[in-house]
């Protein structure tokens, strides 16, 4: 089996690319080592489990995908690269043993907006035969794979856009023909194929007659044996209302998919025949599920994950079951995903890791019980002590436990009077995680403690939890997250002098919006592409079909007025330093802009970083590690 060192994978990362100076302080190592990308974007294992296909991130922005031999001292081969400005390598799955499709997408500013695009193409094991697999329509998405088709070696099933909706086609990745298997479908959303090249299930996004989605889909189901379509269900993304279909069962003739019961995200399962026969097939009593767990080429449902303190899996398969515990007492308690596998079964890609370990992939065969090590995820980090995450409870206002996670600085556990950042999380509908966080790592080893709560608006806790929105209930939701903050100076852990806020995307709403509800508390605030002007956010959307979902999830008039942090600029009595790229498509640049100008307007201390051409995850190394730099610098000096 390969082991990589880590020079040698520092050396393969770094080669070929070149450094700019994009910075305005330069980073230390520190920050060039917690700000440099996860190295592992993608791992796919071939059908026959001789090969491995990694998609990497290099330096700066550049991705790349190597195949090497699952066998010792091989030596691993770049077949592709991109260099991210705008394009990125997202993923390489193999499609035979001596073929992958890869995908390969990208952000671009064109004018006033942002456009993302994707595209997919095939190529040989030893690079070469490039063949592009989709045809790009005026939406830029040029369809996905939706089955592998194991047993055809080389031909998928994708979607296929065009003019007249969306459609489904066999495509050989060798020649690039195609054959028609589903037509083109007007507002055709998704396609559910069983992994044996039979699609069962089709997803319709409903409309209001002006364009404008309405929030709701519609699902079709095929029974076995048929070529007329039935109704199976209706979902609503509004609210999470009704059955979302996810994964086709074929041996059991069933999908799966998720509803709500008793308030909260479970697993239903419907039996693809005129009864539709419903079974609860997972539902937890305290939380939301996450995820189907699926292994296989044919993407076969073995469990359920789901999230209380840390991530754990219910799994219906008792062999996967007994493989994911073993292989996680081998490797010392941690983590574990079991990832690809090939067609026999005896080999399989795992991922392992922890809030102390930034994860590894091995290859394991079950027939040596061998686990190798195939390559770290972040080996700029390699032989470092990080410090555990912490699971706790905090009183909100209204005497509601808040859940949160809190990390301490290496050696100060039980120290008082610290620097502090409350980091609440993106989305709103989202949350954090027990596990390795390169932010928070960073942080703490700069000398904060860091909390992060998981605010009412976050997603797992059920839908009272979700409530109408972070950002309509948004006094709620910050009131929490300024809790957070009040909290750790009550308990002593923070200096109030020094406790201060940091957040990415909606994260970074939050940050600016505490100052509406408690200017006082946090002497300096950091913003990552934050939303800040729900004006021009709603101006912006008129021109998509999500517009009236957002105008729900976001509000209108003043109550969109005052829920937007650009509205309270004069209050701000904190510093703000914010961090935005210019191809951030999520949210605008325009928002850091106009937040900029109202806090200079208002007499208030304010700066704005802006990196050029990168896209709202950053993924830029040397960005990343300026943005750790420059922001915990800034951090530290509150109050001074």
């Amino acid at each position: 089996m390969v082991r990589f060192g880590k020079a040698m994978i520092l050396a393969l990362l770094a080669a070929g690319t070149a450094q700019g100076a994009l910075a305005q302080t330069q980073p230390d190592a520190l920050a060039k080592a917690f700000g440099a990308r996860e190295t592992v974007i993608s791992a796919s294992l071939s059908p026959d489990g001789s090969k491995i296909a990694l998609v990497t991130a290099g330096a700066q922005r550049t991705t790349r995908t190597y195949v090497l031999n699952a066998q010792e001292g091989a030596e691993p081969k770049v077949i592709a690269g991109a260099s991210g400005k705008p394009e990125y390598l997202d993923s390489c799955d193999w499609v035979s043993n001596d073929r992958l499709a890869c995908n390969v997408g990208g952000e671009k500013r064109a004018g006033d907006d942002v456009f993302g695009f994707s595209n997919i193409f095939a190529v040989d094991a030893a690079g070469g035969n490039i063949v592009p697999l989709n045809r790009l329509q005026a939406t830029l998405y040029g369809g996905e794979i939706i089955d592998l088709l194991p047993n055809e070696n080389g031909v998928v099933l994708m979607t296929r856009p065009s003019s007249g909706g969306l459609g489904v086609e066999r495509v050989d990745t060798r020649t690039g023909k195609t054959k028609r298997v589903e037509q083109y479908e007007a507002m055709a959303t998704d396609y559910i194929s069983d992994g044996r090249g039979e699609v069962r299930v089709i997803g319709f996004q409903e409309n209001k007659g002006s364009g404008y989605a309405k929030g709701t889909f519609r699902y079709l189901y095929r029974p076995l044996g048929k070529t007329n379509w039935s109704k199976l269900s209706i979902y609503d993304m509004r609210d999470q209302s009704g059955f979302l279909p996810a994964a086709v069962d074929a041996d059991k003739n069933i999908i799966y998919g998720y509803e709500r019961v008793d308030g909260r995200l479970a697993v239903v399962s419907l039996a693809l025949d005129p009864g539709l026969e419903r079974k609860i097939v997972f539902a937890h009593p305290r939380v939301d599920v996450s995820n189907l767990v699926t292994v296989g080429r044919d993407r076969r449902v073995v469990g359920v994950r789901y999230v209380e303190e840390q991530g754990e899996v219910f799994y219906f398969d008792e062999k996967i079951k007994a493989l994911a515990g073993s292989l996680s007492k081998a490797l010392g308690g941690k983590a574990v995903h079991i990832g690809d596998m090939s067609a026999d079964g005896q080999r399989i890609l795992v991922w392992a890791g922890s809030d102390v370990d930034p994860g590894q992939y091995y290859l394991f065969d079950r027939t040596t019980r061998k686990l190798s090590p195939v390559m770290p995820d972040r080996p700029e980090l390699a032989g470092r002590t990080l410090v555990a995450m912490q699971s706790i409870k905090y009183k909100a206002s209204d005497g509601t436990m808040i859940p949160a996670y809190l990390t301490l600085p290496r050696g100060k556990e039980k120290a008082k009077g610290l620097p502090a950042i409350v980091m609440p999380h993106g989305g709103p509908e989202s949350r954090d995680e027990w596990g390795f966080d390169w932010m928070v790592q960073y942080y703490a080893e700069r000398g904060f403690a860091v909390i992060q709560p998981q605010f009412r608006g976050s997603f797992g806790f059920g839908e009272q939890w979700l409530m109408q929105s972070g950002y309509r209930s948004w006094r709620t939701a910050i009131g929490d997250v300024v809790e957070a903050g009040r909290w750790l100076v009550g308990q002593g852990i923070a200096d109030p002098a020094k406790l201060t806020i940091a957040g990415w995307s909606y994260g970074g709403y939050a940050a600016l919006q505490a100052q509406a509800i408690d200017p006082a508390l946090f002497k300096a605030v950091v913003a990552i592409a934050p939303v800040t002007d729900f004006a021009d956010r709603m101006r912006r959307s008129q021109y998509y079909s999500n517009y009236l979902i957002e105008q729900q999830r976001m509000g209108t008039g003043m109550e969109a007025e005052e829920a937007s942090p650009s509205s309270h600029a004069a209050q701000f009595r904190a510093p703000v330093l914010m961090f935005h790229g210019t191809a951030d498509r999520n949210v605008d640049i325009t928002q850091a802009k106009i937040m900029q100008g109202k806090l200079e307007g208002a007499g208030k201390r304010s700066r704005l970083v802006i990196y050029d051409g990168l896209a709202h995850g950053l993924n830029d190394s040397d960005a990343r590690a300026d943005m750790l730099q420059q922001s915990a610098d800034f951090l530290l000096a509150a109050g001074k």
